[in-house]
C-alpha cells in the first residue's frame, strides 16, 4: 500500500489552502469534528480495505494497491 498526494499540483495547492483556512479540517465537508480532521475518518476506513485504490473525498491523497 502506498499513499501519495494527487499528481495534480493545482488540486493539492487548493486543498492545502483550504486545510489552512479550516484549521486542518476537510475543506470539502461543512461539519468540523474529529471525523473530518485531515486525514479524515472516511479515508482511513477506505485505506484499510486492501482492494481499495483511489482518491480521498477532497482529492488530496491517492491510495495505490
Amino acid at each position: 500500500m502506498k499513499i501519495k498526494f494527487n499528481p495534480d499540483e493545482e488540486i493539492v495547492k487548493v486543498v492545502q489552502e483550504g486545510l489552512k483556512r479550516t484549521g486542518g479540517y476537510c475543506p470539502c465537508i461543512r461539519e468540523q469534528n474529529e471525523d473530518t480532521k485531515c486525514m479524515c475518518k472516511a479515508f482511513k476506513e477506505q485505506i484499510k480495505d486492501p482492494d481499495f485504490e483511489g482518491f480521498c473525498h477532497c482529492m488530496l491523497y491517492y491510495k495505490e494497491k
